[in-house]
């Protein structure tokens, strides 16, 4: 079906193709009745009331809350609950009504923006009632719950703006509650929340991206499992990583397991849509993740002793449940892209091979760095050959299925590769000047040559 924009240009084109005597009245008639243009300007008048209708609402809300603030301290505890559940029943039901049964796209939206503010008071009226009822609970408590409700709210309706007013919500409350978890460790089902956030947003996060249909709630789900899974272990076992022999082997899988998790991550979608996006966030971290090891550090990290934190093992061991969970989940997804990959024999294609490789290449040296015994210059040099080899990979699969972002990608990490090198060890500002100016002009030139090579091969897809 063709846009809206795409109509109101093309009747402004026509018109004056009429006018300049390219097409008659007839012609122009016929692609009136074809593309609808006399219900654009019955769009533009609904859009236009509509407008008006939002405006006069939040005159008559600002006006409403000013009423209720004036005599908020008066009104007794059940006149103030009854009216926070009645805006947020009102809103709600008014703004499901809007969404769910009408006609008009306008009214559609409008329902829409309706149950936004309708999550929005729900976040209000957990505020006001831990308020009125002198809660001091800390507020990360009121983000998650808070977030819980826009979850099933989205999860109930399928709308992505509430999924992600959920995600943020929830991210919000675990990014409070790491925090105040630090602070006061103590045992409780609000801190057993937190340290399993990772386990909670696959089991939330991610089914309500496939309810909604997403892309960006996958995407914003499975940064919220990759970074709440690298922050919890350092934090809850922070002690035990100190000293203890075990935690190198915990840090090599923490670094790579989230790479490895969304590289062979098993779309469960009908036409796939979510794996590329996890792809695409499996190569960044993995580029990230090279760039930062590739430094000259290695000499000056240490190594790891015998344990001497047994009692924090014994007090959060719990938090290594989400990791190994995780890890069966990873094995399992290689598993079944072999067996994809071919219907008689497991195998993987080279991509997977290659990326395995690097993964398993760099979890090695870093649980022998900081278990067995320190590598020295080897790593540096190892990371930055890892390195370069997934540039040159990228711009292979680049050239391979025409892909600018795949090809940029391998040029920006050449690039970035080559200028940390020159600005990390001690040379001239002048070969500093040259090094820059010839990737510059290298970047200009890679560029240009690509774009003529697409056109040259006539990729049809990008």
């Amino acid at each position: 079906m063709t846009s809206e924009k795409f109509r109101h240009q093309l009747q402004q084109e026509a018109k004056n193709w009429q006018e300049e005597g390219l097409i008659n009245a007839e012609l122009y008639e016929r692609l009136s009745e074809r593309y609808r243009f006399e219900a654009l300007m019955v769009a533009s008048r609904n859009r236009f009331v509509a407008i008006f209708l939002v405006l006069g609402s939040l005159l008559l809300g600002l006006a409403v809350i000013t009423l209720v603030a004036a005599n908020w301290q008066a009104w007794p505890r059940t006149v103030k609950a009854g009216m926070l559940m009645t805006l947020f029943i009102g809103v709600n039901w008014g703004g499901f009504r809007l969404w769910h049964y009408s006609q008009e796209s306008w009214q559609s939206r409008l329902g829409k923006g309706l149950l936004l503010l309708g999550a929005l008071l729900l976040g209000a009226n957990l505020g006001l009632m831990s308020q009125m009822f002198h809660r001091s609970d800390p507020v990360f408590h009121l983000f998650l719950v808070w977030g819980l409700g826009v979850w099933l709210m989205a999860y109930s309706l399928r709308l992505t703006l509430l999924g992600v007013l959920a995600t943020v919500l929830s991210a919000w409350g675990y990014g409070a509650g790491i925090t105040t978890q630090v602070v006061l460790p103590n045992p409780t089902g609000w801190r057993l929340a937190i340290a399993h956030f990772p386990i909670l947003a696959c089991l939330l996060l991610l089914p309500l991206a496939y309810r909604c249909g997403s892309k960006w709630l996958f995407g914003m789900s499975a940064i919220v499992v990759v970074i709440s899974l690298e922050l919890n272990l350092p934090i809850f076992l922070r002690d035990a990583y100190l000293d203890s022999t075990l935690s190198g082997l915990i840090v090599a899988i923490a670094a790579i397991l989230p790479t490895a998790w969304l590289w062979a991550y098993h779309d469960s979608s009908e036409d796939l849509i979510f794996r590329p996006i996890a792809r695409n966030l499996s190569l960044f971290l993995l580029s990230l993740l090279l760039f930062f090891l590739s430094f000259n550090f290695w000499s000056d990290l240490p190594t790891l002793t015998a344990s001497e934190a047994l009692s924090v093992w014994q007090q959060d061991w719990q938090v290594l449940w989400d990791l190994l969970l995780l890890m069966g989940w990873t094995i399992w997804s290689w598993w079944q892209l072999g067996k994809s990959a071919n219907d008689s024999a497991w195998r993987l294609d080279s991509n997977s091979y290659g990326i395995a490789g690097i993964l398993l290449t760099a979890g090695c040296f870093i649980g022998w760095q900081l278990s067995l015994g320190a590598i020295g210059a080897w790593g540096t040099v190892l990371f930055n050959i890892l390195l370069f080899c997934l540039a040159i990979g990228l711009l292979r699969q680049a050239l391979t299925r025409g892909q600018r972002l795949g090809f940029w990608g391998g040029v920006v990490l050449l690039g970035a590769q080559l200028t940390a090198r020159m600005l990390e060890y001690d040379t001239g500002l002048l070969l500093k000047a040259i090094a820059l100016f010839c990737c510059g002009v290298a970047v200009i030139l890679a560029g240009l040559w690509f774009e003529r090579y697409l056109r040259a091969e006539k990729f049809s897809k990008f």
